[in-house]
């Protein structure tokens, strides 16, 4: 199964705002930096997320985009539904003129219910979890304090 790079890019910026703002508002530009995302294309994406309740956004100085929610409280199904809308297994379409064949349709709801538990049972708190684990880098807001 292939998530769309809007998908990809969706569960990169709430990852980023979990791991490295420390409960602080970022910036979208500063998050399409750090994960290699056109700062466009993200703010579209994370009106998105406003929308569904994922990610608060705060206009003027200091402003940027937080978590709505705890990273717990987060699942990639939210994520992958804010972004493309509900999933729901279908069979494939077919011509309303086509004569039914022996196909296996009953398996497209079965794979779009196991996909969906999955996407549901992993939360944006484990993945932060497993990259701490496996040594990804956090961006460390101290490094760019400067004193005069």
């Amino acid at each position: 199964m292939r998530l769309s790079l809007q998908v990809q890019y969706a569960i990169c910026g709430v990852f980023d705002l979990a791991y490295n703002a420390h409960d602080e508002a970022v910036q979208v530009r500063v998050v399409g930096e750090r994960q290699g995302i056109p700062g466009r294309y993200l703010e579209q994406i994370f009106r998105k997320l406003r929308q569904a309740g994922l990610v608060r956004g705060k206009r003027g100085p200091g402003g940027g985009y937080r978590l709505a929610r705890a990273p717990a409280a987060i699942s990639l199904l939210d994520i992958v539904e804010a972004v493309e809308g509900p999933i729901e297994a279908r069979a494939p379409a077919r011509p309303a003129t086509e004569v039914p064949t022996y196909r296996p349709d009953f398996l497209w709801a079965e794979v779009g219910s196991r996909v969906s538990d999955v996407l549901r049972d992993t939360h944006i708190e484990s993945l932060c979890r497993q990259a701490a684990r496996r040594g990804v880098r956090r961006f460390r807001a101290e490094a760019l304090e400067y004193q005069i």
